[in-house]
């Protein structure tokens, strides 16, 4: 009999290749959209958090000074601001609800490097400003420096919208500008900077009159800054030594128990004992010449001759090696001295027309086949 196949509709693995492409492209799309709202969609947050394009946030100052070469560090928590502070450093830190705690304010005060507070609570100057009084507040407009502290002349007339103020409270000498709204000493190689207004340095303010300029030229005094402003709770360590299995009720690990035993009675419950594979009529029956023509055309439209080539000699070899007494791993040479013992072939013309490269024209793909089909007639003769 002639041997047959089968021919079907597109399979699963068919159909998905279809589609897979059509999947990736729309993902790509989705995802492109996404990230583009997000980059250019506002993003809102607490006050002076650099991440922020809100009024109160800090996103242009950080921008502007990352544009100007200096090395912003965002610094979510305590322990990033102490993983990140050297001497060489700006340590700027913001006032936020968060900010407060004995301890927290402690270690900030133990780190090198120069400080600039923004709008500092009593607490926030006491621990890190501690040569600082707290002034009188004031409600007013734009102001003129009326000191000589560079990075302040050269911004001039600054709006600060109300704003608390400073006085020294010792014999360092403190440097007061905008009639104490800003105000600077300098201790051993320190030197500590307050701003009594986050306004000036707000995304809000930048803009009116000379508040960029006094921003930036207060923020990127050190290549390198280290940007605090807490949104979330910043609680000290009361060295308490309950773990979290200590933190979880007894009736959480009932009840996951309980889930546990649901989910394998329910697994249990949906397993089918797999049987042997039942045989199907198949639907049509295709000759084996027709396959082989099919199969032959689709080569011949993509140029596949090295693939054509590749097919026939594969299986001429397979008929082949069992005749010769030889086995599917037998080398090149071995199989061309067998076949020459054989029949009395030239060897390397049977290991040419075997192994040789594959055919660049289909006369040259014609004439393989016909070698192949000569060597194989001859050692089943012989």
């Amino acid at each position: 009999m002639t041997p047959t196949s089968t021919a079907v509709g597109p399979t699963m693995t068919a159909r998905w290749r279809g589609v897979r492409w059509v999947l990736v492209a729309v993902v790509v799309i989705v995802a492109v959209a996404v990230a583009g709202a997000y980059l250019s969609g506002p993003r809102s947050g607490g006050p002076m958090d650099p991440d922020s394009t809100a009024e109160d946030g800090a996103h242009a100052l950080v921008a502007l000074l990352r544009d100007r070469g200096v090395t912003v560090v965002e610094a979510a928590d305590l322990a990033s601001v102490e993983r990140a502070a050297r001497p060489d450093t700006l340590l700027i830190v913001a006032q936020t609800p968060d900010l407060h705690g004995d301890e927290l304010l402690g270690r900030l005060a133990a780190l090198p490097g120069d400080r600039l507070l923004v709008q500092p609570s009593g607490a926030t100057r006491e621990a890190l400003a501690p040569r600082l009084d707290a002034g009188e507040p004031t409600d007013f407009g734009g102001l003129r420096p009326d000191c000589d502290l560079r990075e302040a002349t050269r911004a001039g007339a600054v709006r600060f919208d109300g704003a608390d103020t400073f006085d020294a409270a010792g014999a360092v000498p403190v440097t007061r500008c905008y009639d104490g709204a800003l105000a600077r000493y300098t201790v051993g190689e320190r030197t500590v900077t307050a701003v009594g207004s986050a306004h000036v340095m707000a995304n809000g303010g930048l803009l009116q009159e000379g508040n960029a300029a006094l921003a930036m030229n207060l923020a990127g005094t050190r290549q390198r800054a280290i940007w605090y402003a807490p949104q979330f709770a910043q609680f000290d360590d009361f060295g308490g030594d309950a773990t979290l299995s200590d933190l979880i009720p007894v009736q959480v690990g009932w009840l996951v128990f309980q889930l546990v035993l649901v989910v394998a009675l329910l697994t249990l419950w949906k397993i089918r004992r797999v049987g042997p594979l039942v045989a199907e009529q198949l639907p049509v029956v295709v000759r084996a010449s027709e396959t082989v023509e099919g199969r032959g055309r689709m080569y011949r439209a993509h140029r596949a001759r090295d693939r054509s080539a590749e097919a026939l000699r594969t299986a001429t070899l397979h008929r082949m090696l069992p005749r010769l007494g030889l086995g599917p791993a037998a080398s090149p040479d071995s199989v061309a001295h067998a076949v020459h013992q054989r029949c009395g072939l030239d060897p390397n013309h049977v290991a040419r027309t075997l192994y040789g490269p594959p055919p660049v024209t289909d006369d040259e793909l014609v004439g393989l086949a016909g070698a192949l089909d000569d060597i194989e007639r001859q050692v089943a003769r012989s």
